[in-house]
C-alpha cells in the first residue's frame, strides 16, 4: 500500500489538489491522507465543503496579520511531528504558496518523497510573483517528481537540471476542477445578482475584477482602483463592474476609499469557489492579478486582461486569451475599451485554445505516480 499525504493550505491550492486527490481516492492501492495548513482558512473551508474533502491533519495556522517569517516557521514547527509520526512515502504538493515551499523542505529532512504538482512555472523574476517564485523554485529542487502542466513548464524544468525521468507532463488539474464546477447549478445568490444588475447579453455587460497581490500593494492597487472608476464613467450604463474584494487591508482600504459609491462598480466580499466561477462564465471580460483565474478564465473563454507586469502562464499569452497590461491606469482603461468596442478583436481572444489541459490531468497525475513508485523504488538517499 503507496501511502501519499496531500497538504495544502490555500483555497487555490484545495481546487487543484480536489481533482487529484479524488483520483489518488478510487485506487486500491493507494492510502491517501489529507493535511491542511489553513493559511487561508475561510477561503479554505469553503472549497473543502464543496469537493467533499476531509483533512484527516488541520494545522490551522491561518493568525491575524501573521508576517511570512510567523507562517513559515509554524508550518515547520507543526508539521514536523506529523511527518515523523505519519511516516508517508510521499507527500504531494500543489504551485507555489509559503505552504508548499516549507511542507516540501520538511519532507525532505525526512526523506519523504516529494511530488510538486503545476511545477516548472516561471517568470524569471524574483521579486514577482512575490514571495511564489522563490516558493516554487525551492519546491522544484527538492521535489523528487515534477507534475508539468504544460510543455514550456517541462522546458522550464530541463533548463535548471531537472531529468527527463523525474518529469511528467499531465496538464492543470485546476481545468479537471473547472469541469466539475460549470456542471453544477448556478447559485441561487447569482443568478439574483446577475438579474438585480440587469446583466444578460444584449443589455448589460460585466467586467469581474480580482486584484490582491502583494507586488501590487500602494500605488500600483491605487492605479488599478482609478482605471476601474475611469471605466465606470465611461459606461454607465452599458457595464457592471464587479469586484469582490480580499480581506486584506492593504487592498481594503484603497479600493473602498477609491471605489464606494460608484453606482455601477459592486464590491463584494470574497466569493465562495461556485459562485465565482459562475460570476466569471456570465462576464464578458476579467480583469485580475491573480495565476489561477489567468488559467480559469483561459478555460472559460473569456478575454482576460493580466494586471501584472510578468506572468508565469506566458501559455495564455500566445494562445492569445490573455494580455498583459500591468498597472498602469491609461493602458488598463484603453486595452479594456479596445475589447468592448471592437468585436473582432474580442471574438480572437474569446475563441482562443485552452493550452493548460484537457480536463484529465488528475488521473496522469496519479498514473505518473504509481509508475515512478514501481520503478524507482525504493528511493536511494
Amino acid at each position: 500500500m503507496l501511502r501519499v499525504l496531500s497538504i495544502f493550505g490555500t483555497r487555490p491550492e484545495a481546487v487543484k489538489m480536489a481533482p487529484v486527490i479524488q483520483a489518488l481516492r478510487v485506487r486500491p492501492e493507494i492510502e491517501s491522507r489529507i493535511c491542511v495548513t489553513a493559511q487561508h482558512r475561510q477561503m479554505l473551508d469553503q472549497v473543502l465543503d464543496l469537493f467533499d474533502l476531509h483533512p484527516d491533519f488541520d494545522l490551522d495556522l491561518m493568525r491575524h496579520d501573521q508576517t511570512l517569517a510567523d507562517l513559515t516557521a509554524e508550518i515547520f514547527t507543526r508539521l514536523d511531528p506529523l511527518l515523523k509520526k505519519e511516516k508517508p512515502d510521499w507527500i504531494l504538493v500543489q504551485g507555489d504558496t509559503t505552504t508548499v515551499m516549507a511542507a516540501s523542505l520538511n519532507a525532505f529532512y525526512h526523506h519523504i518523497r516529494v511530488g510538486h504538482v503545476e511545477a516548472g512555472l516561471r517568470t524569471g523574476d524574483r521579486s514577482q510573483p512575490f514571495p511564489e517564485e522563490i516558493n516554487r523554485r525551492v519546491a522544484s529542487v527538492v521535489a523528487d517528481l515534477h507534475f508539468a502542466p504544460t510543455g514550456r513548464a517541462v522546458a522550464n524544468l530541463q533548463t535548471e537540471g531537472i531529468p527527463d525521468w523525474r518529469i511528467a507532463l499531465t496538464g492543470n488539474p485546476v481545468i479537471d476542477a473547472l469541469n466539475a464546477i460549470i456542471s453544477k447549478p448556478v447559485p441561487a445568490a447569482v443568478r439574483d445578482f446577475l438579474k438585480e444588475k440587469d446583466i444578460r447579453p444584449g443589455w448589460k455587460k460585466m467586467i469581474l475584477v480580482t486584484a490582491h497581490r502583494r507586488e501590487n500593494f500602494g500605488a500600483p492597487i491605487e492605479s488599478i482602483c482609478l482605471a476601474i472608476r475611469d471605466l465606470a464613467s465611461a459606461y454607465p450604463e452599458q457595464v457592471e463592474l464587479v469586484y469582490p474584494v480580499h480581506l486584506n487591508p492593504n487592498i481594503q482600504e484603497p479600493v473602498h476609499r477609491l471605489l464606494d459609491g460608484i453606482p455601477n462598480v459592486t464590491l463584494l466580499p470574497p466569493l465562495e469557489y461556485l459562485s465565482l466561477v459562475h460570476l466569471m462564465r456570465a462576464s464578458e471580460l476579467v480583469l485580475t492579478d491573480s495565476g489561477g483565474i489567468q488559467e480559469e478564465a483561459t478555460g472559460l473563454g473569456k478575454p482576460t486582461l493580466v494586471l501584472r507586469e510578468v506572468t508565469e502562464r506566458p501559455e495564455g499569452l500566445e494562445a492569445g486569451v490573455l494580455s498583459l497590461v500591468g498597472t498602469d491606469r491609461e493602458r488598463i482603461v484603453q486595452e479594456t475599451e479596445r475589447l468592448l468596442e471592437d468585436r473582432v478583436a474580442y471574438e480572437k481572444m474569446a475563441h482562443a485554445s485552452n493550452p493548460f489541459g484537457d480536463g484529465h490531468a488528475s488521473e496522469k497525475i496519479v498514473s505518473a505516480l504509481l509508475a515512478f513508485q514501481e520503478q524507482f523504488s525504493p528511493p536511494a538517499f
